[in-house]
């Protein structure tokens, strides 16, 4: 079993201390903080805790219109004042309006991925990441009036939350350098970001519930104002570090401290060209893309595939659209902790860790995509999608956590840079579908899923040789007015 200080050395620690007072400050500290279930016990799982909420919150806002547009657009009986009944829609968007609409949100939340971590990394990442999601729930409650105006105005408002939700992700990473111990790194994330995925699961079947029973309107409305209940307690209850929380334990406090070090009063100056030549870091970038295309697609898409091709009604497809994304928020938990687990017992590196645990989950969907496209039965699709979808959770195992590894004072732009690339597959996919599925045929909708298997094998194939688990050399140096202070002897662990 490796020792903590060669993980925390080699492994990806930045600190603002030097090798040796790095090792001395950890051999005096504590070695472990016993965990409970009760994990309001423990500061760090609170901060866990709300992190889960927040980012059901992230993508409760972001899928809900994916629902909502199949009430906004069903044809439905109205009779005219002549007293004739035809069947009219709300909104008479055609096939490509609709893809417009659903891809717009990207267009705003591909510019604030690499400024969100830029600005997390200076000021710490508990304040941007709470006023993101707040704005957004904001620009929410006001989606049906914009609706109404015009489908422009519509897209404007959607682009204005994607320009806020985009500061989301980057700015855990930077919340996560100051708060998760080397050891707890993948279930914390994890657990973290099983929110995205059970946001998701909540949002599809409410969102069709409660357009049937009180309106598409209701959608937007109920979302809005969860994110920004969430968005108060949120701005009180979480600090930006250890240090600055008046409520953790001196115990806990040293303990993290004693893994990750203080990132007080620490000036970080980003390595930008050896960020954007690292090979490990496009590593990270080619399975982020990969991964978000299936997601996207599938986030976007399946309520409408559901219903075109699989026969489903609107309560039914939002209901079964939220079982994948229930299975992936279970199987992220049990994801984290095995990483954890194997890591801790010496059984694989860290390197090892994100390369087998990414891999396998893209092979998986791979098989599972190209099924759901060749089936397109009622029960086995469902099926398959359902762990096409649900097995990306030990995915996020790997390139998601990735960022800590490599440099933890800098992940929270390396992961913005990660999610910019990743965010243009929320762009072009809706769009592409679009443009694919013009006559709603089954041939057409194994396109779009047959793209999608192949850009999992694409990712698994570059992540497989490139990826990296240990701190790498140009993330040893982080003031801006010292010398370089590397660390020595880093842990080899690819």
């Amino acid at each position: 079993m490796k020792s903590a200080e060669s993980d925390t050395i080699g492994g990806g620690d930045d600190i603002n201390l030097s090798s040796t007072a790095t090792l001395h400050r950890q051999e005096d500290g504590p070695k472990n903080d016993e965990l409970t279930w009760k994990f309001w016990q423990k500061r760090r799982y609170i901060l866990v805790f709300m992190a889960f909420l927040g980012f059901i919150n992230v993508y409760a806002l972001r899928v809900n219109l994916s629902v909502a547009i199949v009430a906004m657009t069903e044809l439905k009986n109205v009779t005219l004042e002549n007293g004739t009944v035809v069947e009219q829609a709300e909104f008479d968007w055609n096939s490509k309006e609709q893809g417009l609409v659903l891809s717009s949100f990207f267009y705003g939340y591909i510019w604030t991925q690499v400024i969100g971590g830029i600005i997390a990394s200076k000021i710490g990442g508990h304040y941007v990441f709470g006023l993101g999601i707040g704005v957004t729930a904001f620009f929410t409650l006001l989606t049906p009036l914009a609706a109404k105006l015009n489908i422009y105005v519509l897209v404007a408002v959607r682009i204005i939350e994607g320009l806020f939700e985009g500061v989301t992700f980057p700015c855990i990473h930077a919340i996560f350098s100051r708060w998760a111990p080397v050891y707890e790194r993948s279930r914390m994330a994890s657990i973290s970001f099983a929110g995205s995925y059970f946001g998701t699961v909540i949002a599809l079947p409410l969102s069709g519930l409660l357009a049937v029973h009180w309106g598409w309107e209701s959608v937007f409305y109920f979302f809005g104002a969860l994110g920004c209940a969430w968005c108060v307690a949120w701005m009180f209850i979480i600090k930006a570090s250890p240090e600055r929380d008046p409520y953790i334990t001196e115990a806990e406090k040293e303990y993290i401290l004693s893994s990750i070090g203080s990132h007080e009063k620490k000036k970080i100056k980003h390595p930008w060209k050896a960020i954007l030549t690292s090979t490990a870091i496009w590593a990270i970038v080619c399975s982020h893309f990969a991964e978000n295309w299936g997601f996207y697609t599938l986030m976007t898409q399946l309520p409408t595939f559901l219903k075109d091709t699989l026969g489903f009604d609107l309560g039914e497809s939002g209901f079964l659209s939220g079982v994948p994304y229930l299975t992936m928020s279970c199987l992220l938990a049990l994801g984290g902790y095995l990483a954890d687990w194997t890591q801790v017992k010496g059984y694989l590196t860290t390197g090892q860790v994100r390369r087998y645990f990414n891999c396998a989950s893209f092979l998986a969907q791979t098989i599972f995509m190209i099924l759901a496209a060749y089936l397109l039965h009622p029960a086995w699709s469902v099926v398959c999608i359902t762990l096409a979808v649900g097995l990306g959770a030990f995915a996020l195992c790997g390139y998601m956590v990735n960022p800590l590894d490599l440099a933890p004072n800098h992940a929270s732009v390396i992961f913005g840079f990660s999610n910019t690339i990743a965010t243009i597959p929320g762009i072009v996919s809706p769009l592409l579908t679009g443009f694919i599925v013009v006559n709603k045929s089954e041939s057409e909708w194994q396109i779009v899923f047959y793209i999608s298997a192949a850009i999992y094998l694409f990712g698994c194939t570059v992540y497989w040789f490139f990826c990296r688990g240990e701190l790498q050399p140009w993330a040893q140096t982080f003031h801006e007015d010292t010398r370089d202070q590397s660390c020595e002897n880093p842990e080899k662990s690819t």
